[in-house]
């Protein structure tokens, strides 16, 4: 028995909740989401609730059970209040820059790199190492955020690079002379 899929889904105010079929839309203020899952599951629309149940008892239906009902809790949460990632830069002359819908990260290589939003997503960049990812679909926000920090990865030794805010980076001890 899934712990979470059994969960129901509050509606906020102001949000809009579409079922057909296999297909849900969930619309507001932020934005407009919509996606489709796989026959097995049951969307249900109760009062001011989203319920998810599963058909069968197979174990697809049973797998898929608690990750779609987290996936439309995330829809909902994205649309009336949005998802961001937060990274940070370290090392010497490393910056960055918003350049209408494009990040421009210069990171120490011998030209600027430029990384552009997708669909829904934005960046704030804060005291020019502080970089905030914003958007309302959390995947799409995450990828993003996961995207910038590839461009140049913390290195053990002097914890130079780009790292998410909070991240530990497990420090190496150099050379003993």
């Amino acid at each position: 028995m899934s712990r979470i899929g059994d969960l129901p889904i509050e509606i906020p105010e102001k949000v809009e909740v579409a079922v057909n079929d296999q297909t849900i839309k969930i619309t507001g203020p932020l934005g407009e989401l919509e996606r489709t899952f796989k026959a097995g599951i049951d969307i249900k629309v109760d009062d001011n609730e989203i319920v998810v149940e599963r058909n069968g008892d197979d174990i697809e239906s049973r797998s898929m059970h608690g990750l779609v009902r987290s996936l439309i809790e995330g829809m909902v949460e994205g649309v009336s209040k949005g998802f961001e990632k937060k990274l940070e830069m370290v090392g010497v002359g490393y910056n960055a820059q918003v350049q209408g819908d494009k990040l421009k990260l210069e990171v120490g290589y011998s030209h600027p790199v430029i990384i552009e939003a997708e669909g829904d997503i934005s960046f704030e960049v804060e005291k020019n190492t502080n970089i905030t990812v914003k958007g309302i679909d959390k995947q799409r926000v995450g990828d993003t955020a996961a995207k910038i920090r590839e461009v140049r990865k913390p290195e053990p030794y002097k914890g130079k690079g780009i790292k998410y805010v909070g991240e530990h980076i497990r420090r190496k001890v150099g050379k003993t002379g």
